[in-house]
């Protein structure tokens, strides 16, 4: 089988692969300070969950990325990445002037990626985006095992921003 009919697996990374409590506290002034949100994603700790469902899901699929986080955090993220021993694969990021709710935005993608293959699923924090995916007709699989930020959420949504 070559690389380009194997299935996908599209996994996000914020509170799926990475845990981003520590820096939630930049979220939480007013105005946010995203350029010290996204400046600690480095520190990010692995989620173990994310971690061993990402790689037991690339024994049989390509893997690919699907972050809201901008594309100017691009190399941070590759290196995180690495670090964590995670799979190579495609990293989809959002422009970085892109204010669209996420869920706008990766479905966008999943589209395209399902245009020609088969997305076996998507692994996502984000519930809206879980449930627009599943209303699109995808497998989800919604990861629940990162503490939930009410903050991270609005910026999701309503602030197009991660």
């Amino acid at each position: 089988m070559t690389r380009n009919s194997r299935p996908v697996a599209v996994f996000d990374l914020d509170n799926t692969l990475s845990g981003t409590a520590h820096r939630q506290h930049f979220l939480e002034r007013h105005p946010r300070d995203w350029d010290g949100f996204f400046a600690a994603a480095p520190d990010d700790p692995p989620l173990a969950q994310g971690i061993a469902l990402c790689q037991e899901a690339a024994r049989e699929c390509e893997i690919v990325y699907l972050t809201g986080r901008p594309e100017r955090c691009r190399e941070d993220t590759v290196a995180w990445l690495a670090a964590q021993e995670l799979p190579e694969g495609p990293i989809h990021m959002r422009r970085n002037a892109d204010r669209r709710p996420a869920r706008v935005t990766k479905l966008e993608i999943l589209r395209r990626l399902g245009g020609g293959r088969e997305v076996r699923m998507l692994v996502d924090d984000d519930e809206l985006v879980c449930d627009a995916a599943e209303k699109a007709g995808f497998r989800v699989v919604r990861a629940r095992w990162a503490t939930a930020s009410e903050e991270l959420k609005v910026a999701q949504e309503k602030e197009g921003r991660t």
